[in-house]
């Protein structure tokens, strides 16, 4: 009879890292009127009316407002693509992002 060797077969499980989350921030200003911002919350964000008039006024209170949290990606393009519906208006409207602590 032969002795065979066997060997255990090891398995690697590689760690996927979650992706980074980036906040969403409006930035409050004097010129864009409330009614639009709701507006581009609602229709950008898809926010209920309630939920954007909430963070439209916790913006023009506090001068900023978290409206979201996102990747990174989904986030700078949601914020561009904001901050372009307020410039195609006229208004200086403006949708930062800044990593998730």
């Amino acid at each position: 009879m032969i002795d065979a060797v066997t060997k255990p077969k090891t398995r690697v499980k590689t760690k996927v890292e979650r992706p980074r989350l980036h906040k969403v921030i409006l930035v409050n200003d004097d010129y864009t009127p409330r009614e639009f911002v709701v507006t581009v919350l609602k229709a950008e964000f898809r926010m209920t009316a309630d939920q954007a008039h909430k963070v439209m006024i916790t913006a023009h209170r506090r001068g900023v407002c978290v409206v979201a949290v996102f990747t990174k990606d989904v986030a700078e393009t949601k914020a561009t693509r904001a901050t372009d519906a307020g410039r195609a208006k006229g208004y200086p409207l403006l949708f930062t992002t800044e990593p998730e602590e």
